[in-house]
């Protein structure tokens, strides 16, 4: 890993990845999501294995790190630890509800990868994984590989928002990667809903229920 001037301080650790090997487990991964909170977009999910010889500096919760680092982080995770990326579509959150979909985007990001044993970031473990898991609570800040997992799934679906902008211009989903912020809500009375907008998102819900009334 390039070396920065500086690298955020961190209390991740790999204790519970500790643990789950002491216990047999040969393949534990890190598991998190992120996009449950946009109007717009997929949700996204990563999975990691970490080599505990080859921890990279200032792995820490994505939340935690600027633009940048998070990227450097990424591009090195892919390249040298087992990482899988998994999404649930914007028909599969209206279908399904947002929870049920990030749990479906984690399990198809843990069934890409050898594993034997999830560590789940949160308080519930999603239903259909592979293999036994643990649900642990801001895991992303306590737990090195789900640390890992949450910069491989933010980086990822940021650069999905930044290709859907192209597509879509006037949200602002290369700045605001599709949460309900201020210009994105008024982008949605000026233009209107894309097929990319959730439709059971109450901002969303409630402009097409509006378009509709005008309309009939």
């Amino acid at each position: 890993m390039p070396a920065t001037t500086k690298t955020p301080a961190t209390s991740a650790d790999f204790t519970r990845e500790t643990a789950a090997l002491a216990g047999g487990a040969i393949f534990v991964v890190g598991v998190d999501e992120v996009g449950r909170g946009p109007l717009a977009g997929p949700v996204t999910a990563a999975a990691v294995r970490l080599d505990p010889a080859r921890i990279p500096p200032g792995l820490a919760d994505s939340k935690t790190l600027t633009a940048a680092r998070r990227e450097r982080l990424s591009d090195w995770l892919l390249s040298h630890a087992a990482c899988a990326i998994a999404h649930a579509s914007v028909e599969e959150i209206d279908r399904l509800n947002i929870l049920r979909a990030s749990h479906l985007a984690m399990s198809r990001a843990v069934a890409q990868l050898p594993a034997d044993f999830a560590l789940i970031d949160g308080n519930r473990i999603p239903p259909g994984l592979p293999c036994p898991a643990e649900a642990v609570v801001k895991g992303d800040a306590t737990c090195l590989s789900i640390a890992a997992a949450s910069i491989i799934a933010k980086v990822a679906r940021d650069r999905i928002m930044v290709d859907l902008a192209q597509q879509h211009p006037g949200y602002g989903w290369d700045r605001n990667a599709g949460y309900p912020t201020k210009a994105h809500l008024q982008a949605l009375l000026d233009l209107g809903p894309t097929p990319w907008h959730r439709r059971s998102f109450a901002p969303v819900h409630n402009i097409l229920c509006q378009a509709i009334s005008i309309t009939s």
